[in-house]
């Protein structure tokens, strides 16, 4: 009990911080702007200071004098970054976890085939033995809903024979 209490004041706790901004931006006036939304396209790109999904710089919002110098050569050097060719090979581990995943379905998919394929063999067995006791023309009493027993009679018979057949029919192949 106590554990459902320290998790529900856990999460209680770490709500504030899903709704800090995300975006952090010089506006035109000078003053910094925080925002859950992107700013105007007016905005350069060099005023941007944080972007949604980035962490906040070490030691808050505030940029060291040499960091606020060279803005646009952070800028020119990410640019260059995102135009550098990225490697064409397929990520190995990537592919083994693909590979691995796609095992596991089928090995599922067989578990479950193989667990159906055992009911239908039972339900078969099951009406068959059903089938022949009610072809032999033993008489045959079922439980009614006080608890009482009750011979079945030649159309209650009948109705439970074609029950049985088609199940026979359906999982017996």
């Amino acid at each position: 009990m106590k554990f459902a209490h320290w998790l529900v004041l856990g999460c209680v706790c770490l709500l504030p911080l899903a709704a800090s901004a995300q975006w952090q931006w010089i506006d035109k006036n000078g003053k910094k702007v925080f925002s859950d939304q992107a700013p105007p396209p007016d905005v350069p790109e060099k005023n941007i200071l944080r972007r949604s999904g980035t962490p906040p710089p070490r030691g808050g919002f505030t940029q060291a004098p040499a960091e606020a110098e060279a803005p646009e050569a952070a800028a020119a050097k990410s640019r260059e970054a995102a135009a550098a060719p990225k490697p064409a090979g397929v990520d190995k581990e990537l592919e083994e976890k693909t590979k691995k995943a796609q095992a596991e379905e089928k090995a599922k998919q067989a578990a479950e085939a193989e667990k159906n394929a055992k009911v239908k063999a039972d339900n078969c067995d099951r009406a068959r033995q059903g089938k022949a006791t009610f072809d032999s023309g033993i008489r045959v009493a079922k439980v009614n809903a006080k608890g009482e027993r009750e011979i079945m009679d030649d159309t209650a018979r009948a109705a439970e024979q074609k029950r049985l057949q088609s199940i026979i029919e359906s999982d017996c192949k």
